[in-house]
């Protein structure tokens, strides 16, 4: 690759990841950050994932589904961020069918009706995508509830989303195994759809951790719910720029961070 890449850069001590299909995106230069830290687990049965690299909560709303974890934002009818392990052993075509979306029995406030997308112009955009867990059907069928799905404009969520999806999994083919934060960023000011409401993100965001020999490296896009036709690595943010955004310390566990330009 010609390009530099200068991505954001996370080194911690803990485990280890794989990546995607898409691999000619051209790399520009962007910020990279580093640290080190050992978090431990007072769990051994808990998955260093869900227990080292679960993010903050700012609604205090969290649900657990067997694969995926989500913090639930009442006021604007959708997930603040979807987080999940993505294995290479997950990887799969098994062309489900796909199912009906249904709201969420496990978000306490009720999560919105699919109906509210109807004839909103939006998609039903995934979060976790379906396409993420075609290792099995009932962690497929779990990603069709309404907590896992936020509007999205049909050329963003079929190009540039879509595009990004596709890295993630050459990420997670790549490093074996990784961990993905991923969401909207809706505002007060943001459009509504449908009678209860449902906040259109101008953004969307996601955030990937990966092991790299003894080092564990992250990197975080921030795109525009909008169609693109750039590089997805025009998309690249400090992670820091997305906690300031939405109040989410993404890794609230990981320590000593530091700076760096290296990578």
């Amino acid at each position: 690759m010609k390009a530099f890449l200068s991505l954001i850069f996370v080194s911690v001590t803990l485990f280890s990841c794989k990546k995607e299909i898409v691999q000619n995106e051209n790399v520009s230069n962007s910020e990279v950050v580093s640290f080190k830290g050992n978090p431990n687990s007072t769990n051994s049965t808990d998955s260093l994932y869900t227990v080292t690299y679960l993010p903050t909560s700012t609604t205090k709303q969290i649900v657990k589904h067997q694969y995926y974890t989500l913090s639930y934002n009442e006021k604007f009818e959708q997930a603040e961020w979807v987080a999940y392990e993505l294995k290479a052993a997950y990887l799969k075509n098994n062309d489900y069918k796909r199912p009906y979306f249904i709201e969420d029995p496990k978000v306490t406030t009720g999560s919105a009706d699919w109906r509210n997308y109807k004839n909103s112009g939006y998609d039903k955009g995934h979060l976790c995508p379906a396409g993420d867990m075609e290792f099995s059907k009932n962690a497929y069928n779990d990603t069709f509830y309404t907590s896992n799905i936020s509007p999205q404009k049909k050329e963003f969520n079929s190009g540039i989303w879509n595009r990004l999806e596709q890295k993630t999994r050459y990420w997670a083919e790549k490093y074996n195994d990784i961990y993905v934060v991923t969401g909207g960023i809706p505002k007060d000011s943001d459009k509504k759809i449908g009678t209860e409401k449902v906040a259109v993100p101008k953004y969307f965001y996601k955030i990937i951790l990966a092991k790299s020999g003894n080092e564990h490296k992250a990197i975080a896009f921030l795109v525009p719910n909008e169609k693109s036709d750039k590089s997805i690595y025009d998309f690249v943010v400090p992670i820091e720029t997305l906690e300031k955004m939405t109040g989410i310390d993404f890794f609230p566990n990981l320590k000593n961070l530091k700076s760096s330009k290296a990578f």
